[in-house]
């Protein structure tokens, strides 16, 4: 069975296809804005266009726009190849990215950029099987008061640090290419957004 993984959630654009659990092809770019023509180009040259049986997108939490354009690519492939559709979430993607470079034992800290001087942040425990919180949006400043993992991996990484004054940022965006290494717990959600925090937009009272 293969695979097509779609991440279009933060400054990356970010696509993978597997054939089974083994990795055939990918593209892993940094593209700040144009997320939608930069995929329509990237699954166009993949293997026979990107066919896939199934197909696994980036359902947040990270850029509004990115979210959706990732889930709108995502469900009209699914319709028109009769896929199956599932989602996955930007931070326990690169929490899978950073479990590769810490010892089982230590727990992984997950910061990315969010909305209105926030950070979307969660914590792992480092053998990637359990999340040791929700997901979380909280101000930059708040956090960094919060916050006590010497590492911080992460988009939102280097400007938690640097309000913190101490640590270390490892830079990192969500890959496509880690899909398979996602433990089945947050492999499998449902292709539907993650915002990760409320609405912006309030209703008239």
């Amino acid at each position: 069975m293969r695979t097509l993984v779609i991440d279009t959630a933060t400054e990356a654009c970010s696509v993978a296809l597997f054939d089974n659990n083994l990795l055939i092809a990918r593209q892993h770019d940094i593209v700040g804005r144009g997320h939608a023509e930069h995929l329509v180009r990237i699954i166009a040259s993949l293997p026979d266009k990107g066919r896939a049986e199934r197909i696994a997108v980036d359902v947040g939490p990270g850029s509004f726009t990115g979210v959706r354009i990732g889930l709108a690519a995502a469900r009209a492939l699914a319709f028109a190849w009769k896929a199956r559709l599932t989602g996955y979430s930007a931070l326990p993607m690169i929490a899978t990215a950073a479990h590769k470079r810490v010892d089982v034992n230590t727990d992984i800290m997950v910061a990315i950029t969010g909305g209105h001087g926030e950070l979307f942040w969660q914590r792992f425990a480092g053998n990637m099987l359990t999340p040791l919180g929700p997901l979380a949006s909280t101000p930059i400043d708040t956090l960094a008061a919060l916050a006590t993992d010497d590492k911080i991996y992460g988009t939102g990484a280097q400007v938690l640090i640097a309000a913190r004054g101490s640590g270390e940022a490892v830079p990192l965006h969500p890959d496509a290419g880690d899909y398979m290494a996602l433990p089945a717990l947050f492999s499998q959600l449902p292709p539907s957004p993650l915002y990760g925090r409320g609405a912006d937009a309030k209703p008239m009272t």
